[in-house]
Formats: structure tokens, C-alpha cells, sequence
């Protein structure tokens, strides 16, 4: 493979992995020695999941995302399993909701507490028996509230609808049987309607997962895969795996004609596999090894050479599983892209790792951070079984411009007239018209609103940088800190004028609406 490819221009060419000083990893974390493949970490902006190592079952730890440093050996678990936990993952839609699979062939579903944890929790909110075998894979569907998909040793793929109050579920709503061995891998589409597996067989299969029918099916000898990946819309899947020599290898198809690899390289002879991550806003492919410090980033582009190669990440500490933050936890004003969660069982530390675009502008950088799957629901779960399909709901992530939590949003204002258009009326003297105004008792209405606003804000990043308070933060101690405490203050202040104008709107509309009053009632 060619590491020094032709000059391109692009945006993402000097991105730059940085990790996170000392006192911001998580430390004195037992994590698991099980030798599964999976990521044994799942992140969401409020809380970080990891499996851990215990005597007689299996369990798991959710420590607030801030609260780093050293961990106490006594923190309360997540251990309602009687068996190992294989596999964890965060609802995309509820923050406080995580499932979990064990080797003790049930699958759980998980709330947690916004307080902090002081006792161990072992009773589940649901618990789905179905397989028959020990359960290795969980996903949540993209855009759908409530469906979740378990893959066994039993080689099926169960579809779970959890819109019910049983707190014990007997029944999936489906089962897919379309594997002869164990399933290593799981991937949807952008809007959920198709799912991609790799199965022990070495084949990649590209399923209806409604239908229940195989639509493609790769069977290329040459390409052991391990891991599969739907690379956006760019209707393209990405796999990871060996070639007939063992090395590692990776590869690229279409999904429309599965039967030769669009692309295929070969990497280095390592042993450890390879986890696939992708930024469908950015374009941008990650690609992470196990066993070994290394993180490599391509761009895609829909032409080939399709696989374009900008850098890597290299660190002397080998990661034995990741966990990635959603992009609505990240931090914008440091033009963070994307963030690993890189667990190092022979230190017992999570060390979050920052992937940066560099840029000298203190502004929000609107470029890098095109709309982005928020945290709604696009479909219920009775919708999507019922055969709809829908795209996820995309958000802003400029602070202050949408809820971008799923935390339950509070009163928003109503529609204000624009300042051009009260200062017009007022220049003209003449009557303001009240159809697209607020009657007298929809503006008192506003007003209540605005003072429950101020004390409760719509947008939580609003008054918080990634849930970080910048009115009881310590003092910085390097530049680096100095400066993200400057943009926080930027934005607080900016966010203090966004009020003021609010406030400033407020009273020309009542003016106006006195006035308006007062020659109605003198014109009879």
C-alpha cells in the first residue's frame, strides 16, 4: 500500500489525534480479560460504559463522563448477569437506557439513575429470553425508538420490539436464520431499512431485515472478514479482516454487487483485528487495531480511488477495546471531530483520545460540522415493522442553535417579530397590525416562559460546554486549558446578548401593543 498518495485537497488532511492528559482519563478501572471481540466500552455525552472483571457472573460499570481520575475500587455495578457481559450499547435515543448480552444467553435492558450510583443495581427493566446460546452482538436501529437486534451462538439474529410493559420478553418479533455459523458482526444503513453481517463462514451477507431475505452475499476466499460497515449513503460496505497469508487486511464493496472487493490491502501482519468507525458527516474512515496504539483515518470519496489515506495515530499502549462518543457530546469550540475511548487493561486506565482538525479561528467552524443525527426518533417501533422508512433526525451542533440531548426539552418561546420590522412601524407612526402579533395574554404567556428560561435553559450546552459548568470550574493550568476556558466565556457572553436582544424584542412588542390599544380605544 501506497502511504504517500498524489496531492488532494482536503479539509480533514492535517487531522491530529490527541490524548487526553493524566488527569482527565479514567483510572483504577478492572477492565474485562475476556478474550471476545468486541469494544467492551459504549459512550453516550452523560455517562461511559465499560465491562469489567469479576468473580461469579458478569458485570459492568457506568461512571458519569466527568468524573475521571482515579476510580473508587468499591464504585456500585451493573451485575444482574450470570455470566460474562459480552457485549454493552447505549439507546441513541435515551441516554439513561443500556443493554447488555452475557454468555448466560439473555439479553437486559438497563436504566440508569441521573444521580450518581451508591448501591449496585441487578434488577433489569427487561430482560429478553430467546436464544438458546450465549449472546455475542447487540444493536439499537438507527432511526427507530425501541427496536433492538441480538445475535447468538445459536447463529440467529433476533429482532426485539421493547414498546411493552412485560418486563420479561419471551418472544422476538422476528428471527433471522439465515447464517450458518456465528454472526462476528452487525451494521445498518442510514435510515435502518438494510443490515449488513459477517459471519464465521467468511461470508458478508446483506439482509432485508424485515423480509428476512438475503439479498447479497459475499463469498470472496480471499478475504477472511471479521468486521462489516455500511459506509453512509455512499451505498459502498467496508469490512476488515485477513488475507490467505494472515495479514491483516481490509477492503471495499459495493452493496450492490457483493461478489468482487471494489478495493483490497493489505495492512501489516499483526494478529489483532481490526474495529471500523465511520463519520458520515466528515467522510472520514477509522480504522483501530486491537492489540496494538495504532489508529488509522482515510477519507472516502464516491470515485475511486475511493480509499484515501491521511494519517495515523500511534501510541506505545495497546488497546484491547474502544468506545466512541457521539457527536453531539463532542467539543466544537476545539474543533473535535471525533473521540475514542481507548481501554489499556495492563495500566487498568480509559484514556480518551481526540481526533482535532486544526484551524485558528475561535468561531464555530460550520464546515466540519455539517447537520448531524440527533437524539429523536425518526420512527416508532410499531412504524418500522409496519414496513416505513425513515432517515434519522439531524440537528446543529452550533451551541445554542437545537436541543441536541435527549434529555426532555422545556417550554420554548414563541416566535418573535424581527427588530427591522418593529423599528419600521415605529418610524412610520402608523398601527401596528395585530394578525402575526401575540394577543396580551399569549405575551404575558412568553413572559412567564422567558423567566422559566432563564432559570432552566432550553439548551443545556447552552449554559454547559459538553456538561461542563463554566461558572464552577477550577482554574486553568496549562495554555491549552486556558484557552477552552476562553471560548467558554466567549460563548457565555454571547449567549448573554442572544437574552438581551430577546429582552430588548419583548418590550417594543409590548410598546406596540399598548399603543395599538390605546388608539383602538380612542378611535371609538
Amino acid at each position: 500500500m501506497s502511504w504517500h498518495p498524489q496531492y488532494r485537497s482536503s479539509k480533514f488532511r492535517h487531522v491530529y489525534g490527541k490524548a487526553a492528559s493524566k488527569e482527565k482519563c479514567y483510572d483504577c478501572v478492572p477492565i474485562t480479560r475476556n478474550v471476545h471481540d468486541n469494544h467492551f466500552c459504549a459512550v453516550n455525552p452523560h455517562f461511559i460504559a465499560v465491562v469489567t472483571e469479576c468473580v461469579g457472573g458478569g458485570a459492568f460499570l457506568v461512571v458519569p463522563i466527568h468524573q475521571t481520575g482515579k476510580l473508587d475500587p468499591h464504585y456500585p455495578k451493573i451485575c444482574g448477569h450470570k455470566g460474562n457481559v459480552l457485549d454493552i450499547k447505549w439507546n441513541p435515543f435515551n441516554d439513561f437506557v443500556i443493554a447488555s448480552c452475557s454468555e448466560d444467553a439473555t439479553v437486559k435492558i438497563w436504566d440508569i439513575p441521573k444521580h450518581l450510583l451508591t448501591r449496585n443495581i441487578t434488577s433489569p427493566k427487561n430482560e429478553l429470553l430467546g436464544h438458546v446460546r450465549r449472546v455475542g452482538l447487540i444493536e439499537w436501529h438507527p432511526t427507530a425508538n425501541n427496536i433492538l437486534f441480538s445475535s447468538g451462538y445459536d447463529y440467529k439474529i433476533m429482532i426485539w420490539n421493547l414498546d411493552t410493559m412485560n418486563a420479561v420478553i419471551l418472544n422476538p418479533v422476528k428471527i433471522l436464520d439465515a447464517h450458518n455459523d456465528v454472526v462476528l458482526s452487525m451494521s445498518f444503513n442510514t435510515d435502518g431499512s438494510l443490515l449488513a453481517t459477517a459471519c464465521r463462514d467468511r461470508k458478508i451477507r446483506l439482509i432485508d431485515p424485515r423480509a428476512g431475505t438475503v439479498l447479497q452475499e459475499a463469498s470472496y476466499k480471499s478475504h477472511r472478514v471479521n468486521k462489516v460497515l455500511f459506509l453512509g449513503n455512499m451505498k459502498k460496505l467496508f469490512s476488515t479482516g485477513t488475507s490467505r497469508w494472515n495479514n491483516r487486511q481490509i477492503a471495499l464493496w459495493d452493496q450492490n454487487d457483493l461478489s468482487v472487493p471494489l478495493l483490497e490491502e493489505d495492512l501489516d501482519g499483526s494478529s489483532g483485528l481490526l474495529f471500523p468507525f465511520y463519520d458520515s458527516d466528515t467522510h472520514m474512515l477509522y480504522v483501530v487495531g486491537k492489540g496494538d496504539g495504532n489508529i488509522r483515518y482515510y477519507e472516502i470519496s464516491p470515485e475511486k480511488p475511493y480509499l484515501n489515506y491521511l494519517m495515523e495515530y500511534h501510541s506505545h499502549l495497546p488497546q484491547k477495546g474502544v468506545g466512541v462518543m457521539p457527536k453531539r457530546g463532542l467539543e466544537v469550540s476545539a474543533c473535535e471531530i471525533f473521540r475514542f475511548y481507548k481501554l489499556i487493561p495492563t495500566k487498568s486506565l480509559i484514556e480518551p483520545i481526540s481526533m482535532i482538525v486544526p484551524r485558528r479561528s475561535e468561531s464555530y467552524q460550520a464546515d466540519i460540522y455539517p447537520l448531524t443525527t440527533g437524539a429523536q426518533p425518526a420512527l416508532t417501533a410499531q412504524e418500522w415493522l409496519d414496513g416505513v422508512n425513515k432517515g434519522p433526525l439531524l440537528v446543529s451542533l452550533r451551541p445554542g442553535s437545537g436541543a441536541v440531548n435527549s434529555l426532555p426539552q422545556f417550554l420554548e418561546p414563541e416566535p418573535l417579530i424581527k427588530t427591522t420590522d418593529l423599528s419600521q412601524h415605529q418610524e412610520r407612526g402608523g398601527r401596528m397590525p395585530l394578525k402575526g402579533m401575540q394577543k396580551p395574554s399569549k405575551i404575558e404567556d412568553s413572559r412567564k416562559q422567558l423567566k422559566v428560561e432563564e432559570k432552566f435553559p432550553k439548551n443545556e450546552q447552552m449554559c454547559l460546554s459538553n456538561g461542563f459548568d463554566v461558572f464552577e470550574c477550577p482554574p486553568p493550568k496549562t495554555e491549552s486549558e486556558l484557552l477552552q476556558m476562553f471560548y467558554r466565556q466567549q460563548e457565555e457572553i454571547r449567549r448573554l446578548r442572544e437574552v438581551v436582544n430577546q429582552r430588548d424584542i419583548q418590550i417594543k412588542q409590548l410598546g406596540l401593543e399598548l399603543r395599538n390599544l390605546r388608539m383602538r380605544t380612542g378611535s371609538y
